[in-house]
């Protein structure tokens, strides 16, 4: 057992404004959401009003189309919930919502409704055709060194530690959408930007002290939405990473909670929570008991980080309307949902199917770390589970390959192990309703580098690139291993998450010139660049069939195909070059007699293919 009260010691100072109060100043500090839109698929709208003793106010407004359906309220006076209708003839504009003490009035907020951009319901997410940059922020590029600190936050810069705040922003990402889209991606995937106003190791962004506020240090909410347009003019869009199940120690209710059950724990008169077990299996297992699946669900992430009780009809609101927020204000084509399973299972279903009411062709992707493709599976659409759980989430990443990928390579090629797992690991999509839309990814920011998990060899790199550059789903690449950085096999979230070289002022090596690298760096960054911007105009990779072939000669072959293109790859670990035996392959070819070799355009007679030692073949069957 952890005490709470240890974790809210250093807290202090009140939480900005966040609508505009009238009469009595100060009667209302927040409002959230601060803003909302008219022509929402669902019409109901929760306001989270906080202020001293104001939950028993009286609330009235008088807005053509709006209605003050009721009011809320928790076990804390300080907070009032005002549910409001907002019909689909409302017209955007600024509702006055009054709070009255008998006849005294208190308070009057002014609320703006927007109007949504023009097709914004119908938003296309990510897919397949798309390719995932992941980086982290504050390591990628300092475009501003101005707010490498600020007055309003605990925590400054400094980039001689690997756990503290290197300075990387926005305007470090914005000035590099170039190199990112010519490295042939067309999403980028930032971990979390919101503010994280953790005393010490707040640059990993999960641990938020407010989830309408993009941190000062890399920006403001209008640097980010400037952001995103500027992306999306590079044909690029944004997914957001978002964090349901927990919050950082320093979050603003943690100094004045609504109630004793807002966390998760025994609540603050008893002062005591429990870690969870991280049984993921619990949620999915048939036979698992529910003391189980309520101590993996309940429990706290780790101790700096409160676990929320989503079971809270209010609360729950409040973290579906911030994702709504943040999609309808971004403009965000897609979301990224960190511990997704950590969170109540019945929360998540009402936030999945919320958010795919209100954007049917929007992306999600939830991270269910695990290496059981059961436990995975469990929630996507369309799954028929047999607890009948019905899931909206549209993808998943796919641990269950990244380790099937990242083990095969390192080991010796048997019936048992090597490529043969890589082959068998492919059956597991019979459990999931869409594996095209699976994310796959050879490393991300809680793992070891791909480079240093495949021990430096470049051949075994080039494979693991190959891979998830043509297997079938949407690739995620990590920054920063186009450069072949480096990291202990163990992980080591510092150095994992090293800075991107080039991004601050007197690096001796920049990554998005070229200038100072090794040369192998160069061949792996000219690799990269030349196989995603390759992948992103061949449909077949893209969203073709496949068709694979066990390992039985050594080299691992499959094929990605549609009705214009066939394409061919080989990945050999071998430290000898082979033939490959085209009779063996002879259901997928129909009187293709040439190949060219898709990077060096180098074309071949079919029937006398080799692949190199040590390397991959990737040919066009045209």
């Amino acid at each position: 057992m952890t005490r709470f009260s240890a974790l809210i010691l250093a807290l202090c100072c009140a939480a900005p404004v966040m609508a505009e109060t009238a009469t009595a100043p100060g009667a209302v500090d927040r409002v959230e959401p601060p803003n909302w839109w008219t022509g929402m698929a669902v019409p109901d709208l929760q306001l989270m009003v906080h202020g001293k003793d104001i939950a028993e106010l009286k609330a009235s407004l008088d807005y053509p189309g709006v209605t003050l359906a009721g009011t809320e309220r928790e076990q804390n006076p300080n907070y009032l919930f005002l549910d409001l209708q907002v019909s689909p003839e409302s017209e955007p504009g600024t509702v006055e919502i009054t709070l009255r003490d008998g006849d005294t009035t208190r308070a009057v907020i002014h609320y703006e409704l927007k109007a949504r951009r023009p097709g914004s319901a119908q938003r296309r997410g990510f897919d397949s055709s798309d390719a995932i940059y992941l980086l982290t922020p504050d390591r990628f590029a300092n475009g501003n060194p101005g707010n490498d600190s600020t007055p309003d936050t605990r925590e400054g810069a400094d980039r001689a530690t690997p756990g503290g705040r290197h300075g990387g922003d926005l305007a470090g990402m914005r000035a590099h959408l170039n190199y990112i889209k010519g490295m042939g991606f067309t999403q980028i995937w930032p971990t979390p930007l919101v503010e994280n106003d953790q005393p010490a190791y707040s640059y990993h962004g999960y641990a938020a002290t407010d989830l309408y506020r993009i941190d000062p240090r890399f920006g403001s909410n209008a640097d980010y939405f400037a952001f995103v347009q500027a992306a999306r003019k590079n044909g690029i869009g944004v997914i957001q990473d978002m964090v349901l199940n927990h919050l950082g120690s320093e979050h603003w209710w943690l100094r004045d909670l609504p109630s004793g059950d807002w966390l998760n724990g025994d609540g603050i008169d008893k002062g005591q929570f429990q870690i969870t077990t991280h049984m993921r299996t619990t949620l999915a297992d048939p036979y698992a008991a529910d003391v189980d699946r309520e101590a993996f669900s309940s429990g706290w992430f780790v101790d700096s980080m409160p676990d929320m009780n989503q079971r809270d009809p209010r609360l729950a609101n409040y973290l579906i309307q911030n994702s709504l927020w943040w999609v309808e204000s971004a403009d965000l084509s897609g979301i990224r949902a960190d511990t997704y399973g950590y969170s109540d299972p019945q929360f998540l279903q009402h936030w999945s199917a919320r958010i795919h009411r209100e954007y049917p062709n929007f992306s999600v992707v939830g991270e269910e770390w695990s290496r059981n493709p059961v436990v995975v599976s469990h929630w996507q659409i369309d799954k028929q589970n047999p607890d009948g759980y019905k899931s909206y989430l549209q993808s998943l990443m796919d641990f269950p390959l990244f380790y099937a990928l990242r083990e095969s390579l390192v080991e010796e090629d048997t019936l048992h192990s090597g490529f043969t797992d890589l082959y068998e690991a492919m059956v597991n999509d019979i459990l999931y309703p869409h594996p095209q839309r699976m994310v796959i990814l050879g490393g991300n920011h809680d793992t070891s580098r791909l480079f240093s998990a495949l021990d430096d060899d470049y051949g075994l790199y080039k494979m693991a690139v190959t891979y998830l550059a043509t297997m079938r789903g949407i690739p995620q690449f990590f920054y920063g291993d186009e450069l072949l950085m480096q990291s202990p096999k163990e992980r080591n979230d510092g150095i994992v998450r090293s800075d991107f070289p080039g991004g601050w002022a007197g690096d001796r090596a920049d990554g998005f010139t070229g200038k100072g690298l090794k040369p192998e760096q160069q061949r792996a960054q000219n690799y990269v660049r030349a196989l995603f911007n390759w992948r992103h105009h061949t449909p077949a990779v893209q969203s073709g069939k496949l068709k694979h072939f066990a390992p039985l000669d050594g080299p691992y072959v499959y094929f990605r195909y549609d009705d214009q293109n066939k394409i061919m790859v080989a990945l050999n670990k071998s430290d000898q070059p082979r033939n490959l035996d085209m009779a063996r392959y002879a259901e997928v070819l129909h009187g293709e007699t040439r190949a060219t070799d898709v990077i060096s355009g180098k074309r071949y007679k079919l029937d006398q293919l080799v692949v190199p030692a040590r390397d991959v073949l990737v040919v066009d069957l045209k």
